[in-house]
């Protein structure tokens, strides 16, 4: 397999990368919504409210965790994951300025 070069782009480029690979899968969304509707950190609650095992769950908050999406704390043998309000708000403008700044170059002018 060849080699994805991305140190050649920009921690920008990569970062919204990371952000949208994260939000692939609809268990993220999913989790990610939860944890929104929650305005709290969650420990273990949130396997309850998916159609998946912990194990597949771990797996999902591992890779928003890799991404930067989510925080995770150790409480006691547990980990209790919330929201990164700061990577939140960095995503959202990253994403503006890349949406605004792709404008609609093929949109051809109507007579």
């Amino acid at each position: 397999m060849g080699i994805s070069k991305t140190e050649e782009f920009s921690a920008r480029h990569n970062r919204i990368a990371a952000a949208a690979k994260a939000l692939s899968h609809p268990a993220r969304v999913a989790i990610l919504e939860y944890l929104a509707q929650q305005n709290a950190c969650i420990c273990g609650d949130i396997v309850n409210h998916l159609p998946l095992s912990q194990a597949t769950v771990s797996q999902h908050l591992a890779e928003l965790k890799k991404a930067g999406l989510i925080k995770g704390e150790t409480d006691g043998p547990r980990v209790c994951y919330c929201l990164d309000g700061k990577a939140w708000s960095d995503i959202r403008e990253f994403l503006s300025r890349f949406f605004a700044d792709v404008g609609s170059c093929c949109v051809q002018k109507q007579k």
